[in-house]
């Protein structure tokens, strides 16, 4: 049932799923940005010139920043896969047919839209795993298995979903610009205020 700004209510929830997604994605990739550029280890002019420099506040801040963007995208990314399901599972059918028969049944743009689709869900699911696992490990994963092989593992992992994102979010670019302008306009638009017979 379409409201006022002649979109769906299906519609709507999806732009506001991907909103949250989409903040929730670009605080962690930000905050992310940061303690790549900016890491911890090192002292003061040794291998890390950068150590102590303070980029708007604290890396306590930047810290905290960074995991409650990343479960607030983890926690958006389950209601998107919830909501998306049925396609999910229809486009996961129509893929095995394909590489059964030999022979594609989607078009080239649903082909890359499939791919691009698994790349965003494996590269999501290893950073949302090493992740949590810093989240929940003692010290924050400090020590024995804080190595550097597993903090590698979740900022490439990282790089990947965000580059898959960015390329996510230009196929779909129409649809965000369009919905987003429907539901935007009308905040905007006041309704004319009809004349009475005195101010006439």
């Amino acid at each position: 049932m379409a409201n006022r700004t002649g979109i769906s209510s299906q519609t709507q929830r999806n732009w506001l799923i991907d909103a949250v997604l989409f903040l929730g994605g670009l605080l962690a990739a930000l905050s992310g940005v940061y303690f790549l550029c900016l890491p911890s280890g090192g002292y003061q002019g040794g291998r890390n010139p950068m150590y102590g420099v303070t980029v708007l506040f604290g890396r306590t801040t930047w810290d905290a920043l960074h995991t409650w963007a990343g479960l607030l995208m983890i926690g958006a990314v389950a209601i998107h896969l919830a909501v998306h399901w049925s396609w999910v599972v229809m486009m996961g059918k129509r893929s095995m047919d394909s590489l059964r028969s030999g022979r594609s049944k989607l078009s080239r743009r649903a082909q890359l839209n499939v791919a691009l689709n698994a790349l965003l869900v494996i590269s999501f699911l290893v950073t949302a795993g090493t992740g949590i696992y810093f989240l929940f490990a003692p010290s924050g994963g400090e020590g024995l298995s804080h190595n550097v092989a597993l903090d590698l593992v979740h900022t490439w992992a990282g790089v990947v979903l965000t580059v898959a994102a960015v390329a996510h979010l230009a196929i779909h670019w129409r649809w965000v610009k369009n919905v987003t302008r429907r539901l935007v306009q009308p905040l905007w638009t006041q309704p004319r205020r009809s004349e009475s017979p005195a101010e006439a």
